[in-house]
């Protein structure tokens, strides 16, 4: 069953779309503010995303960006913005699709069955999503992180950090590698930075960070994940 957050403020809509997509079958999550969707969202886990952009206490807007940061569920805005300048800025900054209102329950779930196929490719292409390295367990899909049986928090920085040294492993990612991957420097970036978050990293993952079970310094050079 397919999990839709919709963070709407206006309480006629809100019930009008949530009666009629229980009606479809979906699960419904609901957030009448952005600080209500964005921990709707982090404690949920929904599969898709449905938001106003005039809320209360925040610009929808904001809550694309924040999400984007840390994940690619399908985001589709509903709102009364009518203007291309809002209609674009919503998508170059990561929604998948804007819907004007007033609009018909018709187009909403057509809308939504695309969002649909798009998550069933990506599941069809998705390479391995859940990792286990002796100790070590790591869900890329849902973003969980865990040493022997005690879940971790990693920051996003940390985490995009881990999956690139996991893609990799037994390999020797380079400093400029991960400035690349990591913070979308280019080919240089600052190696301090990255001795800082790896030694976070090491902190949280490793039982023993003098003495890495899993991530191996090549002095000079970069990185590399136990491939055994």
């Amino acid at each position: 069953m397919t999990k839709i957050l919709v963070i709407e403020d206006d309480k006629k809509i809100l019930n009008f779309v949530t009666m009629a997509l229980k009606a479809k079958g979906y699960s419904i999550v609901t957030a009448h503010n952005g600080n209500e969707g964005i921990l709707s969202f982090c404690t949920e886990n929904p599969d898709i995303m449905i938001l106003d952009l005039g809320l209360p206490d925040m610009d929808g807007i904001d809550i694309i960006k924040q999400v984007r940061n840390v994940s690619n569920i399908p985001i589709v805005v509903v709102s009364a913005r009518e203007q291309d300048s809002d209609k674009i800025q919503a998508l170059d900054e990561g929604a998948n699709d804007y819907v004007t209102k007033p609009f018909s329950m018709g187009e909403l779930l057509a809308r939504l069955r695309v969002m649909e196929r798009l998550i069933e490719r990506e599941i069809a292409h998705m390479p391995e999503s859940v990792y286990k390295f002796d100790y070590l367990s790591v869900d890329s899909e849902k973003r969980r992180i865990f040493v022997d049986d005690a879940e971790i928090h990693l920051t996003p920085i940390e985490f995009k950090l881990l999956l690139l040294l996991i893609a990799n492993r037994g390999k020797v990612v380079t400093h400029s590698q991960i400035s690349k991957e990591v913070w979308g420097y280019g080919e240089t970036g600052d190696s301090k930075s990255i001795r800082v978050f790896m030694a976070s990293l090491r902190r949280k993952i490793e039982k023993d960070s003098s003495n890495p079970r899993f991530i191996h310094t090549e002095i000079g050079v970069g990185y590399r994940f136990a491939d055994e």
